[in-house]
């Protein structure tokens, strides 16, 4: 895990910034902002996770059939882990597309098969979970899901276990917070408010507005 976090800080995957706060989509301020797309630039980082997330899958999920990425973070690397397991690829897109098929799973899946759910990122698990109910709707048995990173919020915690999924991930927040420190890129001091984001996100953000 410690490994990954230093890949991610290295390449600015992950950005760290408390005095000024980044923007989520949903328009919550974080201090912390994570792009794990950009390990996709990097031969040698894009093939160690490609790498980690296999030796994850053949140990846990041995008897996995299909690797399913979600739109779109995994899907580049769900589609390179299925290369070396040589099993079948599909994608879950986050809605039915409008046009076409209106297919929400792209690629060809039959019911019954045991799926590995590939992701990049998991924040609060609302998005990575509606790829699994899209899965199990049709008629899929979702054996786990494996991202790069987790933020821990507790929020997410929660989902997964209502759920009942899986999660395992190559690092996690406080990992990274702890690398963060060692390499210098952030304080002690730094840490102390990080740590008071991911305990409570909207009312860190709250206080930011």
């Amino acid at each position: 895990m410690n490994k990954t976090a230093k890949h991610l800080l290295e390449i600015k995957a992950v950005k760290l910034n408390n005095d000024n706060p980044f923007t989520w989509a949903s328009g919550r301020k974080s201090p912390i902002y994570c792009d794990n797309r950009v390990t996709l630039s990097y031969p040698e980082i894009r093939t160690y996770i490609r790498d980690q997330f296999v030796e994850i899958i053949r140990k846990n999920y041995a008897d996995v059939d299909v690797i399913a990425g979600v739109a779109t973070g995994g899907i580049a690397q769900g589609a390179l882990v299925a290369q070396v397991l040589e099993k079948p690829f599909v994608y879950v897109r986050a809605e039915e597309k409008k046009h076409g098929t209106n297919s929400r799973i792209e690629g060809h899946l039959n019911a019954g098969q045991k799926v590995v759910v590939i992701e990049d990122l998991v924040s609060t698990g609302k998005s990575s979970l509606i790829a699994v109910d899209a899965l199990r709707e049709a008629g899929c048995e979702v054996l786990g899901m494996v991202a790069i990173f987790t933020y821990t919020l507790k929020t997410a915690l929660e989902n997964f276990e209502q759920a009942n999924v899986k999660l395992d991930t190559l690092t996690t927040y406080p990992i990274l917070l702890e690398q963060a420190v060692e390499s210098g890129y952030i304080s002690e001091n730094d840490v102390i408010s990080l740590n008071e984001w991911s305990a409570d996100p909207a009312k860190w953000s709250d206080n930011r507005m």
